[in-house]
C-alpha cells in the first residue's frame, strides 16, 4: 500500500519539495532574526549610528525598541524552549 501511495503521489513531489524547502528556509530566517548575537551587534551598530550623528534622536529611539522588542522575544523564545526540550518554532 506504501508503495502505490508513492506512486500515485509522484506528480506533487516537486511541490512537496519546494514546500520542504520554503520550511526550511523560513526556519533559518526566523532563527538568524531572533538570535540574541545578531541582535546585539545590530544594538552595537545602532549606538555608533547615533553617535555619528548618522540618525536623530526619534529614529535612534524607534530602531531601539524594535531590537529591544526582537531580544525579549528571543529570550521568552528561550524560556518556553527550556521547558519544551528545544528552541520552539519562536514567537
Amino acid at each position: 500500500m506504501g508503495l502505490l501511495k508513492e506512486v500515485l503521489l509522484l506528480p506533487a513531489a516537486p511541490i512537496r519539495g519546494t514546500a520542504w524547502v520554503l520550511e526550511q528556509v523560513v526556519a533559518e530566517a526566523e532563527r538568524q532574526y531572533y538570535d540574541p548575537a545578531v541582535i546585539h551587534r545590530e544594538l552595537a551598530r545602532l549606538v555608533a549610528a547615533y553617535e555619528a550623528g548618522e540618525m536623530d534622536a526619534a529614529e535612534f529611539d524607534r530602531r531601539e525598541d524594535d531590537l529591544l522588542a526582537r531580544l525579549e522575544n528571543a529570550a521568552r523564545a528561550g524560556r518556553a524552549g527550556q521547558a519544551g526540550g528545544g528552541w520552539g518554532a519562536g514567537p
